[in-house]
């Protein structure tokens, strides 16, 4: 009779314990439940917080960039905004969200760039309208010649029906060029005001492109230019290099009053964090010496000449 109670006890028992473990694997994480092969659970009961991130050809096609273009069009092409993320949605810019939608207009930063049907030399193009950009602080301009029409960086004083030059000759005598022309630095007279300079020859302007900024041409050494940029450093590249001479418009750039957070809002830019940070040696004004000469040269630095 004891012998039946016990055996009785114990097929209970057993049963209980395999309900129990039955139970088990839905109150296990769901990193352990995929790595075992025989505790298995349906998509559907898997916590979002556990599962892989996936990344897919769809997410990193949303962020196709105006660059992968074979053609120049003057016509606006859309632009996603990124809010500061990359490919894979992590942040890699902070500060940066929202906004107003904006177009992009592709710039021709290449300024002497002729047609293949016309004869080799300077040519001249004709300026169609001067407009805002919303991608930029400065102006553009569009300008035609032949049979073709783009976008460029509008220089301080131009304005529709104006006739601008674009040349890579390098005379022996320097040119009397005019505002919004482009040469080579090699043709330019010592003193002249100049942006959009290039770094490498055919490489298109790199350098002095923002709103109301311009370099000076400083010197010429042995077949190169030194040019003092806006941050008063200074530069030493070919002669070859081509330049636009004058100023970037929309000189008044920086002295325009924003009012209220939210036109900082609608120009895509996030509020820093309100949290207290106690300032470090980085803080207050110093006397800080200028940084070297950079120079896109393989000669002898004309720092060391002099």
């Amino acid at each position: 009779m004891a012998l039946c109670a016990l055996t009785s006890a114990l097929r209970s028992l057993s049963l209980a314990s395999a309900a129990i473990t039955a139970r088990v694997p839905t109150l296990l994480p769901a990193a352990q439940i995929q790595s075992n092969v025989l505790l298995q659970l349906p998509p559907a009961l898997v916590s979002p917080s556990y599962r892989p991130v996936h990344i897919s050809a769809d997410c990193s096609a949303k962020f196709v960039s105006w660059k992968s273009r074979t053609k120049y069009t003057v016509k606006p092409v859309k632009m996603r905004k990124s809010g500061g993320r990359d490919h894979t949605g992590r942040i890699r810019v902070h500060g940066i969200g929202g906004g107003h939608k904006q177009n992009y207009r592709m710039i021709d930063f290449l300024r002497f760039r002729p047609e293949k049907e016309t004869a080799p030399g300077p040519f001249e193009e004709k300026v169609v309208v001067v407009r805002y950009d919303p991608c930029r602080s400065a102006d553009i301009a569009l300008v035609a010649g032949g049979s073709r029409k783009r976008w460029i960086i509008a220089t301080e004083n131009m304005k529709a029906g104006d006739t601008i030059l674009n040349s890579n000759h390098i005379g022996r005598m320097a040119v009397a060029a005019q505002e919004g022309d482009a040469h080579p630095l090699g043709a330019l007279p010592v003193g002249t005001l100049i942006n959009n300079v290039e770094s490498e020859p055919g490489r298109g302007a790199q350098y002095i492109r923002a709103a109301g900024t311009c370099g000076v041409l400083l010197r010429k050494v042995n077949g190169t230019a030194i040019i003092q940029l806006p941050s008063k450093r200074q530069m030493q590249v070919l002669e070859s290099c081509t330049a636009t001479v004058g100023r970037v418009s929309n000189v008044n750039h920086n002295q325009r009053v924003i009012g209220k957070a939210g036109r900082n809002r609608w120009l895509g830019k996030r509020p820093n964090s309100g949290l207290w940070q106690r300032k470090g040696g980085w803080a207050g004004r110093k006397i800080r010496p200028l940084p070297p000469m950079k120079s896109y040269v393989k000669l002898p630095s004309a720092a060391a000449q002099n």
